[in-house]
């Protein structure tokens, strides 16, 4: 996982407040998107990508002000990650085609722990149920 970490730290210094802009006009349908993925051996992605653009969504709308920007950036890019049809593991590749976005997603999750059980918090969601199991 350290390698999946220095990837994501690395890719979310590229994200700005204008390309987080440009990302919560796309959440919507990432949204819908998301809500269709298949991934058997990754039951927690889709509640986990779905947490996480309700975060971004609120923070960058500024309804919920306290997420560092670390996480939010981090978070924008595994939102963009796993929209992205092609990645380390393209999407395409049956049953392991989503374990990129997983560990992606769970990176972001595992590194920014407490502000996102803060925000599930305030959200009245169960921070347990937006586990960092794959």
């Amino acid at each position: 996982m350290p390698e999946i970490v220095k990837f994501v730290n690395s890719a979310a210094t590229t994200i700005t407040p204008a390309v987080a802009e440009k990302v919560l006009r796309q959440l919507p349908q990432w949204k819908l998107e998301f809500t269709q993925i298949n991934a058997p051996k990754f039951p927690h992605l889709v509640d986990q990508l779905e947490f996480l653009a309700n975060a971004a969504e609120d923070a960058i709308e500024g309804a919920y002000k306290e997420l560092p920007y670390q996480a939010l950036a981090q978070a924008v890019f595994a939102l963009l990650y796993a929209h992205k049809k092609m990645g380390i593991i393209p999407d395409s590749i049956l049953e392991l085609g989503r374990a990129d976005d997983s560990s992606v997603v769970r990176s972001v999750l595992i590194q920014n722990e407490k502000a996102f059980a803060t925000y599930a918090g305030t959200q009245g969601v169960d921070w347990q149920k937006i586990t960092s199991q794959p």
